[in-house]
């Protein structure tokens, strides 16, 4: 009978995929890298200038780490909240709160993604409705 420490993994870096929200992830530990899990980790690079697609992930949080660069989360029913976030801060996003952010420091930025589920593509709802809000850099 198998334990669950056989279960454990190692997701080595290389993978990517592109995400609903228009940027390519470093595919990190997920239900398609480890099997059947509950929470999943991805990296996040963005390049200068780049905004995601506004979202939000229905009933699913959200912890992101900016590993570093400088960069912007606008997030609330409008997107009228602005955090601007530096390396080492982390940025707790509550379920079902529209977010986007947008590297508009003018120099590239990585993030370190978990969310509550399995998948970071697991109920993501887009609100391309929101994206005429999100400044232009």
């Amino acid at each position: 009978m198998a334990c669950e420490a056989d279960r454990a993994k190692i997701v080595a870096p290389g993978k990517t995929y592109v995400g609903q929200q228009g940027f390519t992830y470093q595919a990190g530990v997920s239900r398609g890298t480890v099997g059947e899990t509950d929470v999943c980790m991805n990296v996040l690079p963005m390049p200068p200038g780049a905004k995601a697609k506004s979202h939000y992930h229905k009933g699913i949080d959200t912890i992101a780490y900016l590993l570093d660069g400088r960069c912007s989360v606008y997030y609330g029913d409008n997107l009228q909240h602005r955090a601007i976030l530096n390396p080492g801060e982390q940025m707790f996003m509550p379920r079902d709160v529209p977010h986007a952010p947008v590297n508009d420091s003018g120099a590239p930025c990585t993030w370190i993604v978990v969310h509550s589920s399995g998948d970071d593509q697991d109920d993501i709802v887009m609100t391309p409705h929101l994206d005429r809000l999100l400044p232009e850099v």
